[in-house]
């Protein structure tokens, strides 16, 4: 006669429970580089959404400027150097008689964007103040000068069309890429624009 008291159930084997927690732990580990890796992709699409913003705005708030550039209701002020845009090949400068009064010495009249190399940005100063920061993560900001006949000039009363590149980057780079030219891991986005200022037409 069997013992009553005797349980007829069976617990699982030592062994049984070293395959299932081996089991758990791999499930465990492949559902958090998965999600590591997400997370890894989204911050990444985030930061080239970011840069491309950044270099589309930069762009077209200097574009929107140079078009300000030589208005002069006046018709009194020299075109090239009191109005329109100075040459230079470390800045670009824009100069209008915004209230027409006959000069550009007033605030926000005279605009000037340089690149900032060393903290990879744009500066922007007006009317003679300190430089500010405009835009962030920015690898190259160059301008190129062009005369009525599309010719490259570096005269600043010739000057009729301004060819503006802004050079975006990522804000930190990315451990799985290499960039073709830089060899870092920096991803970047380049646009260009080519701006007819209305007011240098004369």
């Amino acid at each position: 006669m069997k013992n009553p008291t005797k349980n007829s159930e069976q617990g699982f084997t030592l062994i049984e429970l070293l395959i299932a927690m081996a089991i758990a732990l791999v499930v465990i580990a492949t559902l958090s580089n998965a999600f590591t890796f997400s997370r890894k992709t989204y911050n990444l699409q985030e930061q080239i959404a970011e840069m491309t913003q950044s270099a589309r705005a930069a762009l077209d708030m200097i574009s929107r400027e140079v078009k300000m550039a030589g208005y002069d209701p006046t018709r009194t002020l020299t075109l090239g150097t009191t109005v329109g845009v100075p040459y230079s090949s470390s800045q670009l400068e824009i100069r209008a008689d915004l209230n027409g009064d006959g000069d550009t010495s007033d605030s926000h009249e005279i605009i000037i964007y340089t690149e900032d190399s060393t903290n990879k940005q744009i500066d922007r100063a007006t009317g003679g103040g300190s430089s500010q920061p405009f835009a962030e993560n920015i690898e190259s900001f160059s301008f190129q000068y062009y005369d009525e006949d599309g010719n490259a000039t570096t005269t600043s009363s010739d000057i009729r069309e301004i060819e503006i590149t802004v050079e975006s980057r990522t804000a930190e780079p990315d451990p799985r890429y290499s960039h073709p030219v830089y060899s870092d891991g920096y991803r970047r986005y380049t646009l260009k624009s080519y701006v007819t200022p209305p007011n240098l037409d004369l």
